[in-house]
């Protein structure tokens, strides 16, 4: 059964990774492998009730995951929705394009911390776009962008998929993956800015000529900035509630966007019913990435069949015998997650070093985050703000390998080097 599962597990990877090859969508395959492998543990009759159980509170923990990321993401949305998002192109109006370059980078990285490194990476294309004429430009700030919402989203409990599970797993702490991993990931951030800001050269200097639409009348305007700093200080009270309480992280994710749904129905109950549909909450969940949630729910439901038929144990204690270095295994990982999706390589890490080897803010967890969530930047589709980026301004997958990739792989292991001094030095 264990050689059957992992099998199983190989083909639906190999066919997530080629989704855009076999054009099929990666939830579905997830989704179909996830239950199937439970079925196949199932279908064990020495074992049926016992897997059962176990299936149950593997459900029970995906849950948790899935709450937590369709709260934020509605938050993000109701955001959205009401051009919150105005407040940050309004810090990008003047100047050169090399202060542009250092903006989109600072602001994607710090900005992806509070929000997610997807829905950054949207905001910020969609207004380099609308910025820059030359399509060269706007495909190298692009590049820089997928680099820093990347690093942004390793240091921040709710910036990156894989940080939020390690978050709600107990395997790290806010205050600790903050300490950890923020200047790492800044050093990741700044190599790659110095070295686009090299590939300027004179060019860099020239002033922008920007056209940005400004159709927001003041009410709206107004509105627009409340429901900004309503979003982004709810996002922030999270991990604070969750110390507070000792309440799952989901909970407080719940409680804060009951907190702004309220704030927004408030807001519009003297406008016209019309309006108050078109900025509703309920607006807000239609635009949700439902598929994104479906493809989580499988591809941890996959691991989690994995953990249990004992298929992860054996490749940790193969990872350890072959590398006998556990720093050694974590940037190996986050160079594997340049080739695929970073969700399930640190699911299965999570599974495969239980927190009785690797207790809570142990260096190997913060380092995973680290490296999982800077590694997907090496390639356009190893993350999933490459992958929205390359969408978005049809970019060519061989020109990333050419033009970004090498900033990306160097930003990575200044990066891995920072981590591990920082290590050295204060251990």
């Amino acid at each position: 059964m264990l050689f059957t599962i992992s099998i199983l597990f190989c083909i639906a990877y190999a066919c997530i990774a080629l989704e855009n090859v076999i054009k099929i969508n990666k939830s579905a395959i997830a989704i179909i492998s996830g239950i199937l492998c439970w079925v196949l543990l199932i279908a064990m009759p020495e074992n049926g009730q016992a897997i059962k159980l176990r299936f149950f509170e593997q459900t029970a923990e995906i849950a948790g995951i899935l709450f937590f990321l369709m709260g934020a993401m509605t938050i993000v949305e109701i955001v959205d929705l009401h051009q919150g998002f105005s407040v940050v192109t309004a810090l990008l109006s003047k100047g050169s394009k090399l202060r542009l370059l250092w903006l989109i980078g600072l602001i994607g990285f710090f900005l992806s911390a509070v929000l997610d490194n997807l829905t950054t990476t949207i905001v910020m294309v969609s207004v380099l776009s609308k910025i820059l004429s030359k399509r060269d430009d706007l495909l190298l700030f692009t590049g820089v962008t997928i680099i820093s919402v990347n690093a942004g989203g390793a240091w921040s409990p709710i910036g990156d998929v894989t940080t939020t599970m390690l978050w709600i797993g107990g395997q790290i702490t806010t205050m600790s993956i903050v300490a950890k991993c923020l200047v790492p990931s800044l050093v990741c951030t700044v190599v790659t800015l110095v070295w686009a800001s090299v590939s300027l050269g004179k060019d860099g200097g020239n002033s922008l000529e920007i056209a940005l639409e400004n159709n927001i009348d003041k009410r709206d305007r107004k509105d627009s900035v409340i429901v900004f700093f309503l979003g982004v200080c709810g996002l922030l009270f999270v991990p604070v509630f969750k110390m507070m309480t000792g309440l799952p992280p989901y909970a407080g994710m719940m409680f804060v966007l009951g907190l702004v749904w309220l704030a927004v129905e408030l807001l519009h109950l003297s406008k016209s019913e019309e309006y108050r549909q078109n900025k509703s909450v309920a607006s807000a969940l239609e635009r949700i990435d439902l598929q994104s949630i479906l493809f989580f729910l499988g591809i941890l439901l996959s691991v989690g069949a994995l953990q249990t038929v004992g298929a992860l144990p054996r490749l940790a204690s193969w990872l350890d015998h072959t590398f006998a270095n556990i720093d050694v295994i974590v940037i190996t990982i986050g160079l594997l997650s340049s080739i695929v999706d970073n969700v399930p390589l640190v699911a299965a890490g999570i599974k495969m070093y239980p927190l009785s080897q690797f207790g809570t803010n142990h260096h190997f967890w913060s380092f995973l985050a680290f490296c999982a969530g800077t590694g997907g930047s090496i390639l356009v589709i190893g993350s999933a703000a490459g992958v929205a980026a390359m969408g978005m301004t049809k970019m060519d997958f061989f020109w990333y390998c050419r033009k970004i990739s090498p900033m990306a792989l160097v930003g990575y292991f200044a990066g891995c080097a920072a981590y591990l001094g920082m290590t050295g030095l204060f251990h």
